[in-house]
Parts: structure tokens; C-alpha cells; sequence
């Protein structure tokens, strides 16, 4: 977590635990403060993990956001992390998502949206490979921000 401390005039300035520390004296004016703190974000930006973390009470955590998955989900999400980036079929998605026996067609597919709506804010996105199945993907933080202020 990003830290900004604000010190009195005659404080000795501690030594920085660690990157996503900073620290500046007061009074500070309006710009220094958000400049340190725009600082610190960008620092925070490059901690994040370069790929999405699912544990096993499916909570699905990128770029410093989570979000709780229902059991299907869960299982569709674990099937697109272990191959990430890259196409799963829409057979081995359905056969993640249902290992006793895959529903109709129609239950992939709302699974599948709702799961894509769930994601986005995390800044992830299941594109479609026509023909092929389905991939998971982190958007660019470009558009996770304009998706965000939507």
C-alpha cells in the first residue's frame, strides 16, 4: 500500500521501509503533495502482479482489485488463468465449468458474460477467437481508466 508521510519542520526523516514510501514536510504546498502522491502511485502501478491470481474461495485479484467469483465462474476463470493469454477451447472451458457433464450451449454463454462483467473492473477482459474459444486478457491501462470513469 502507497504511504505518504507528512513530517513536522524539525523531524528526521525516516528511513524508507520501502518504494512505496515517501515522505514530505508540512506545510507543503497542494502540488508538491500530489505530485509525491502521483509518484507513489506509479511506483504501486509497477507492484502489481503482471498476471491474475484466483484462490480457492474464488476470489479473483489484478492490479490491486478483487472480486468474488461464484463456483462456475471460479472454474471457468481457473481454466482461462492456467492458460493466460493465450485460446481455450469452448469444449475445455465448458468441461472446467461443468466436470460432471457440460449444460447446453446457452449456459456457457451467460456464464461467460457475466464473468465478463464481473472482470472488467479488475481491468481484464475474455475476448472471443471466432472458431476457436475464448481468451483471457489484462486490458491497457488506458482503457481500464476510461472503463473505470464510464
Amino acid at each position: 500500500m502507497p504511504r505518504l508521510l507528512l513530517l513536522e519542520d524539525n523531524a528526521v526523516p525516516p528511513q524508507a521501509g520501502d518504494c512505496l514510501e515517501d515522505w514530505i514536510r508540512v506545510p507543503a504546498t497542494e502540488i508538491d503533495v500530489r505530485s509525491r502522491c502521483s509518484a507513489l502511485a506509479a511506483r504501486a502501478e509497477q507492484h502489481v502482479s503482471a498476471s491474475p491470481t484466483l484462490d480457492d474461495d474464488g476470489v479473483l485479484r489484478f492490479g490491486g482489485i478483487w472480486v468474488p467469483l461464484p463456483p462456475v465462474e471460479a472454474r471457468l476463470t481457473d481454466a482461462l488463468l492456467q492458460r493466460f493469454g493465450a485460446v481455450v477451447s469452448r469444449e475445455g472451458l465448458a468441461r472446467a465449468g461443468w466436470p460432471d457433464g457440460a449444460p447446453g450451449r446457452n449456459a456457457l454463454d451467460v456464464h461467460v458474460l457475466r464473468l465478463r462483467r464481473r472482470i472488467n473492473p479488475l481491468g481484464l477482459a475474455i475476448r472471443t477467437v471466432r472458431s476457436r474459444g475464448y481468451l483471457l486478457e489484462g486490458l491497457p491501462s488506458a482503457m481500464v481508466r476510461s472503463v473505470a470513469e464510464a
